[in-house]
């Protein structure tokens, strides 16, 4: 137990990203659907928030990654300011999770084997859709499908437009539901990703 803020049991841990590794584990052993999904909020050129579900592929020693098609409205509002915050929420479990950070595109070996692993039809529709354009109707997308399929094959490589980010997390806090709305908060937080983590209590 962490003597100063009286950490112990779920919230017990070194460092925030075992305890995400953990925490997510447990949930994929309650929630119904998709465990691994969390909300990635970003900004526009205006400064106007944007929000929207994607899903949590992978949690290393110091990063979380995702994948996306970098031409999207995610991916432009990403590149262009290298800041995200999202918040991973699981109902069965009455437990949440924020993190704010840096992001970077992840488009190496790592993405190539993640787009490897997916099925065959997601690979070829992540040829196909301009994500987040204009899209006159499903027909027209799902004619685009059709033409690339027999052009790329039964194995199509990682489109140079798909890839993953990763996200170095500057600040994570975990919130737990408690009896009367007396919840349990704790805030990691370090200047930069060289930087020790410090963890406090919150109030509810």
């Amino acid at each position: 137990m962490d003597n100063a803020t009286g950490r112990k049991g779920i919230f017990a841990g070194e460092a925030p990203l075992p305890i995400l590794t953990r925490w997510l584990a447990e949930a994929t052993e309650t929630e119904p659907n998709d465990p691994n999904a969390m909300a990635l909020a970003t900004v526009d050129p205006d400064g106007m928030p944007n929000v929207r579900m994607v899903l949590l592929k992978d949690i290393g020693a110091d990063s979380v990654t995702f994948y996306t098609n970098y031409g999207s409205a995610k991916g432009q509002e990403l590149d262009a300011s290298g800041k995200v915050a999202l918040v991973l929420h699981w109902k069965s479990l009455r437990r949440q999770v924020r993190l704010r950070g840096t992001v970077e595109r992840a488009d190496g070996p790592e993405a190539d084997a993640y787009f490897a692993s997916r099925s065959l039809q997601s690979r070829l529709g992540a040829w196909a859709s301009e994500q987040s354009r204009l899209l006159s109707s499903r027909e027209h997308l799902m004619a685009e499908v059709a033409r690339l399929t027999p052009k790329l094959g039964l194995n199509p490589p990682r489109p140079p437009h798909w890839g993953g980010y990763r996200i170095s997390p500057l600040e994570m806090e975990f919130w737990a539901d408690g009896a009367f709305r007396l919840h349990d908060r704790f805030r990691w937080t370090r200047a930069t990703l060289k930087d020790d983590w410090t963890v406090v209590r919150l109030n509810p």
